[in-house]
């Protein structure tokens, strides 16, 4: 990255009142009971996290429609309001549309948008960043209501981007300051 260029990995997840269920370990011959809600109200993580500083991004919608993908990149660009902000992401079709591409002329060259392959999820450190997410804050945990659920989500992230070092041991990025080999 040159100086003035900002990269970012972009994706969305789902935050759901049901609790991820995960391998856990129980007394012998006894099954853990994990409480679930009567109905599975979601929303949605729309995120994105800055590959060199680890610093993230997350905005919390009751859809992820074009219109909130859409307000994640003017956020990156507000925020970077004089460098070029490149961000990486899948091909979705909310990735793709009129109201993504109004925030991509109105930058006028300061915003470039880099799709990665079809079903590869693989490629987007990001999803690192979600499975510790689930694994922290989500897994077997039942939330008193979707609120709750929320500002546990909006906790987890404020917690680690005041420590971005640990956000890059995640994604298994290497600092803009260092170099592979020291």
């Amino acid at each position: 990255m040159r100086e003035g260029e900002v990269f970012y990995y972009a994706d969305e997840f789902n935050l759901s009142w049901l609790p991820t269920l995960r391998a856990m370990w129980s007394p012998k011959a006894q099954q853990v009971m994990v409480p679930t809600p009567g109905q599975p109200t979601k929303r949605y993580g729309i995120g994105a996290v800055n590959y060199h500083t680890g610093e993230t991004v997350v905005l919390f919608r009751r859809r992820k429609r074009r219109r909130e993908i859409a307000e994640l990149l003017q956020t990156l660009l507000d925020k970077h309001p004089y460098e070029t902000v490149y961000v990486a992401w899948d091909n979705a079709t909310t990735h793709e549309d009129d109201e993504v591409e109004a925030v991509v002329r109105g930058a006028a060259g300061h915003l470039v948008l880099l799709y990665l392959p079809t079903y590869s999820p693989w490629l987007n450190p990001i999803e690192m960043l979600w499975r510790h997410f689930r694994r922290e804050v989500t897994h077997c945990e039942l939330f008193e209501n979707i609120k709750a659920l929320v500002a546990a989500a909006g906790d987890f992230f404020d917690r680690y981007n005041q420590s971005p070092q640990r956000v890059l041991s995640i994604i298994g990025a290497i600092p803009k300051n260092s170099s592979a080999c020291t």
